[in-house]
């Protein structure tokens, strides 16, 4: 993950992407760059513009997340809501037989 975080760090900052500099960045993490991965990496990206490929990634992304969460909200408030109606009806029996 140092390697595409490197990636990310350079494109931000502008400079280029060559093995030598993904190599320099993750060395400063205080991790050793294997060669082979820094070089698979950057032939990977060559012709990517990665600006909008991070436009993408989230764009794709957000829908997702938004519409998981809301139909388990309802399912929770509906058992809840049941659950609640079983104890009063349960309560109104027991009274039937003390009344």
């Amino acid at each position: 993950m140092n390697y595409v975080y490197g990636v990310l760090l350079l494109h931000s900052a502008g400079k280029e992407l060559s093995e030598a500099s993904v190599s320099k960045v993750v060395e400063a993490t205080g991790e050793k760059a294997d060669p082979a991965q820094v070089k698979a990496l950057v032939a990977s990206l060559q012709g990517v513009n990665i600006e909008e490929a991070i436009k993408q990634a989230v764009v794709s992304a957000a829908p997702a997340v938004s519409t998981g969460s809301a139909p388990a909200a309802e399912k929770k408030e509906e058992k809840k809501e049941d659950e609640g109606k079983k104890a009063e009806e349960a309560a109104a029996g027991l009274s039937g037989l003390f009344g």
